[in-house]
């Protein structure tokens, strides 16, 4: 039976409010980005393209006419590029203006030419890639806009009083302000080594000498050593490759200190801390302007209203919007983070939530971390402003039945559609429904057989595979390139992890027939019969089995569940394990026959082990 939403008072309701029926919020939700605009494909993009031009691209050597000293604006473009895959993200337009810079900066550098260049063709098509994204998922919005302004109909009203007194971006701004100090500190501890040298070379001695040698120093620092005027003098460079042995360099003599004048001083610590403190500062700041600035346009004039659910999730406090016919909560809208607006200061001291002392708090977070924190209730709201992805909201709601008093809460983070993969993780999380009915829904779906059923890797979980691959094999690699050092340690403690986790993500599978199932892992196929299984779930990307006696038979990793969540899939993993709790809940659909030899899986940790020892063997014979 469903609990009935916790009402608004009727005086509380604007007149003319229009309710948000499901089909105009399902018209709302269908105007998504499509799935190839997905930020997360834009940023890999980038970072990839970035990671080949900073590999690939020419690095200017270190010489006497062109020393290796500060460059302050390039440290800045190289903060900028830090921040935009970020700002793809979370602040779209801001992108744009990076990605621009980005290309303007290789353009100024090195001439037009450069994009000739694979890497820096790359990095263009990156830009372009990630720029159709964003401009693709700025057009949804808009459209998500109409949508929304056409639900609320032609009724405005002013903003709630205590919304109107919510400052957004406090905390940010105050974060910005800390790390920008930190960089300006570290310019200012570069520019005193840099005005140092500059001091003490106006009296030093310039010469002329030969590199005759190099080596390595006591603290594994790259040691020239340089015959000039008839003395030899030994002197540290971070860039060994830029002088030769054989080459003639410049030196600058102050008693018995000398440096290269092509290198002549060492501020990459504080060079470090600059662009820490810069990405974070401009980070946060932006965060915080663009927080003032939606908040500003919320309060600056009537808007559209409309009258809708909402929930608050005991798990990360965001609260879920529902259509104001959806009184089960069965198909969430929007979301967002909210906190509450109260209009003087003795509200706010009055307000439960906002007292520090208050042990209620303290055991709400027990509850919390322990899992046992009760689902809160539909509650029925007016939601002011118009919402679409990216936007800023305010709405009145009561907090339960027992409090007559009505609460203003107000967006303090932006509004996103609540995508299918998404909806799993809102107040009616799944962790919380009863096994015997989530084994019915399923169960509606399947159709009992007689052949066996099988379950196998599908392709999240082969990618995911493909790409432990590639880190396994790069990493026997790096450890075995140098010769014989400690990483060797890392190697063996490592690769077995990575065979494992590879064989298992590539050709995991799952067989129910008859009498079991069949589980194939890395190194072995298990048979676990019906009357011993416990309990099937899905938990750290993986599958858990549990048996009445012995220990639980798993297969992990078996896809990537944040990846398919935040792409609109149901993780398969997920999936497979319903299907199987169905199977063990409900022996009418369970499968009539036994498996065969051919059919319960074949573990390819043995062969793939073999596979990496080769590779190992044949990166020793050719390095």
């Amino acid at each position: 039976m469903t609990t009935p939403p916790v009402p608004l008072p009727a005086e509380r309701i604007p007149p003319g409010t229009a309710d948000w029926r499901t089909p105009d919020a399902q018209r709302w939700l269908a105007a998504v980005p499509a799935k190839w605009a997905h930020p997360l494909w834009a940023v890999l993009a980038l970072v990839v393209a970035i990671v080949w031009e900073l590999e690939a691209g020419p690095v200017a050597a270190c010489t006497s006419a062109a020393p290796c000293g500060t460059d302050w604006p390039g440290l800045m473009v190289a903060a900028v590029l830090l921040l935009t895959p970020y700002w793809v993200w979370r602040q779209p337009r801001l992108a744009v203006a990076g990605l621009a810079i980005g290309l303007a900066t290789l353009a100024m550098e090195e001439g037009f030419s450069t994009f000739g260049r694979p890497s820096a063709l790359g990095f263009v098509l990156a830009v372009a890639f990630t720029t159709a994204g964003i401009v693709h998922r700025l057009a949804v919005a808009g459209r998500q806009r109409s949508l929304a302004v056409e639900a609320a109909g032609p009724a405005v009203q002013p903003l709630p009083a205590a919304a109107r007194t919510f400052r957004r971006g406090r905390l940010s701004l105050i974060l910005a302000a800390l790390a920008l100090a930190c960089a300006g500190f570290g310019f200012w501890q570069a520019q005193r080594v840099v005005d140092a040298y500059e001091e003490r070379a106006a009296d030093a001695t310039k010469l002329s000498g030969r590199v005759t040698a190099l080596d390595q120093g006591d603290e594994d620092a790259d040691v020239l050593t340089v015959t000039a005027d008839g003395r030899t003098h030994r002197l540290d460079t971070a860039y060994p490759e830029d002088f030769p042995v054989g080459s003639r360099v410049d030196i600058l003599v102050d008693g018995d200190r000398a440096v290269l004048v092509a290198e002549p001083y060492d501020v990459f610590g504080w060079e470090t801390l600059v662009l820490g403190g810069s990405v974070a500062g401009l980070a946060f700041l932006a965060n915080g302007v663009a927080g003032r600035v939606r908040s500003g346009r919320l309060r600056r004039g009537p808007l559209p209203v409309l009258r809708v659910l909402v929930r608050e999730d005991p798990e990360d406090s965001r609260t879920w919007v529902y259509a104001a016919d959806d009184p089960g909560g069965l198909r969430p809208v929007l979301h967002f983070h909210s906190l509450y607006a109260f209009e003087d200061d003795d509200e706010r001291e009055d307000h439960p939530e906002t007292d520090d002392d208050s042990m209620a708090v303290v055991d709400r977070l027990k509850e919390v971390f322990q899992g046992g924190a009760p689902t809160p209730p539909l509650r029925e709201a007016v939601l002011y402003g118009v919402p679409y992805a990216g936007a800023e909201v305010a709405f009145v709601a009561r907090d339960d039945e027992d409090d007559d008093e009505v609460a203003v809460e107000c967006s303090v983070s932006e509004v996103r559609p609540a995508v299918a993969g998404r909806r799993r993780r809102g107040p009616q999380s799944g962790r919380r429904e009863r096994p015997s009915r989530a084994a019915d829904e399923v169960a509606a779906g399947m159709t009992p057989t007689a052949g066996p059923r099988v379950w196998r890797a599908h392709g999240f979980s082969r990618a995911v595979g493909l790409f432990l691959l590639l880190v396994q094999g790069g990493g026997i690699w790096a450890s075995l390139a140098d010769g014989p050092s400690w990483t060797w340690l890392l190697l063996a403690v490592g690769v077995p992890w990575l065979v494992t986790a590879v064989a298992t993500a590539l050709t995991w599978r799952i067989t129910a027939d008859r009498d079991g199932l069949w589980v194939t892992g890395a190194w072995r196929v298990r048979r676990v019969p019906w009357d011993v299984i416990t309990s099937v779930r899905h938990a750290d990307d993986g599958i858990r089995i549990g048996r009445a006696k012995d220990s639980s038979v798993g297969i992990s990793p078996a896809g990537w569940t944040w990846l398919e969540r935040r792409l609109g899939h149901e993780p398969g993993a997920e999936r497979v394990a319903e299907e199987l709790r169905a199977l063990l809940l409900l022996p009418e659909l369970r499968p009539r026959e036994e498996a065969p030899v051919g059919r319960q899986g074949i573990p390819v940790g043995p062969p793939l082990a073999a596979l990496s020892v080769l590779w190992g063997a044949a990166v020793l014979l050719l390095l």
